[in-house]
């Protein structure tokens, strides 16, 4: 999986639209290969965008937990704990 493309379900507050829209367009240039579309292929590429970003919203709407909807603030320190260890950069 794309590191790039974060979890975004059962975050209080929930995902923004922006969120799921720049995981949608990282997803979308990874399946492509590219991270601007030529002119050629501008047009199928933010329409991908847009059914993916969709679908992932609509999935994110969806899903049911009964675990409590984790913290930003405490994934965020748990990222930069697990980065530090693998880069060395404490």
């Amino acid at each position: 999986m794309c590191r790039n493309i974060k979890t975004l379900f059962n975050f209080d507050p929930p995902a923004t639209t922006d969120e799921v829209q720049a995981s949608a367009l990282q997803f979308v240039r990874k399946l492509s290969g590219m991270n601007r579309p030529s002119k050629a292929n501008e047009e199928a590429f933010h329409l991908a965008v847009e059914r993916v970003a969709a679908a992932a919203q609509e999935m994110l709407n969806s899903l049911e937990t009964t675990a409590p909807p984790r913290d930003r603030e405490v994934e965020a320190a748990r990222a930069r704990e697990r980065s530090a260890l693998r880069f060395g950069t404490r």
